[in-house]
């Protein structure tokens, strides 16, 4: 297997269906891969990150503009994560359209800055689609994964500096929807996944060009625990500021999550009732667990 930056599998969207095989081991065993020709532009992927720098350049006060809701909005340095800031918005219809100009007025960005992020939104959904319909081929499944399925997207900042060296950017956690699209910052590192087995913590470098994908807990559902939501952190390496953008593709708005009938046998119970991410997101908020625990909340009857 094809690996970048810390080990992690790395997958060529353009050569399907033969990573196949590929893709499901490493969402199996690592709940993450990188992807290469992936088709949003790197002049794209350029202009994002000088948004984000230009926009978190902002007056506080302005940013707040957008509600502090940790979900949504403008979410400053806290006790929790304190040298983390984002800006971000929670689209449920999954398409950007007027969630994006709110976002954008509320800050006044500029024209272009608006387009710029219009497009890597479109580009990024795109792309999560893409990933969705080749995930499903490749277990031989024909869910229309991700399509109409709400998102979240962040732009994020990280104030290190000589003085936070081996600090925490981000604490321990999963991602509590389906998939994420993660653009790094090609310069400063600082990313470090768990390992499904041991639990030790490894530094992802950086692979300029590729965009890094990595499972929530609604995969491990809907996979019937197959698939692994991944634990992840960001840790100051580097006394340089870090940006980056992402796009989480949460989950369906209406529908439960379930696994399909394919993914459940007499081998294979099903491991979770069905519930609606709206339902897990409120348990995942009053509970404080952001391990993965709160899945536990769900778990099916035993027969």
């Amino acid at each position: 297997m094809d690996h970048g930056g810390g080990g992690v599998p790395v997958i060529d969207l353009q050569n399907f269906p033969e990573e196949a095989e590929k893709l499901i081991r490493a969402c199996e065993e690592w709940g993450c891969f990188r992807v290469i020709n992936h088709g949003v532009p790197a002049g794209l992927m350029g202009e994002i990150k000088l948004v984000a720098e230009s926009l978190h350049e902002l007056p506080p006060a302005t940013k707040r503009r957008n509600g502090t809701d940790i979900f949504e909005g403008y979410i400053p340095p806290s006790n929790v994560n304190p040298f983390f800031e984002g800006l971000g918005f929670y689209d449920t219809a999954g398409n950007g359209g007027p969630v994006v100009d709110d976002f954008c007025s509320r800050l006044d960005a500029s024209s272009q800055q608006r387009e710029t992020i219009k497009k890597y939104f479109q580009a990024t959904h795109e792309l999560a689609l893409d990933i969705g319909k080749k995930l499903a081929e490749s277990l031989g499944l024909g869910s229309d994964l991700c399509n109409g399925w709400a998102c979240q997207f962040w732009l994020n900042k990280y104030h290190f500096t000589p003085q936070t060296l081996g600090e925490t950017g981000v604490r321990i956690h999963t991602d509590l929807g389906f998939l994420t699209i993660l653009q790094e910052d090609d310069k400063v590192g600082g990313l470090e996944l768990a390992a499904k087995d041991s639990g030790e913590f490894m530094a992802v470098d950086p692979l300029p060009g590729s965009l890094f994908i990595n499972l929530g807990d609604l995969a491990k559902v809907w996979s019937n625990g197959r698939l692994h939501n991944v634990k992840h952190r960001v840790q100051c390496k580097e006394p340089s500021t870090r940006f980056s953008i992402t796009l989480f593709v949460v989950g369906p708005m209406e529908e439960a999550v379930q696994a399909p009938p394919e993914m459940v046998d007499s081998g294979h119970p099903a491991l979770y009732r069905p519930f609606t991410f709206e339902e897990y997101r409120k348990i995942r908020l009053s509970t404080g667990l952001k391990n993965g625990e709160a899945l536990e909340f769900f778990r099916a009857a035993a027969n």
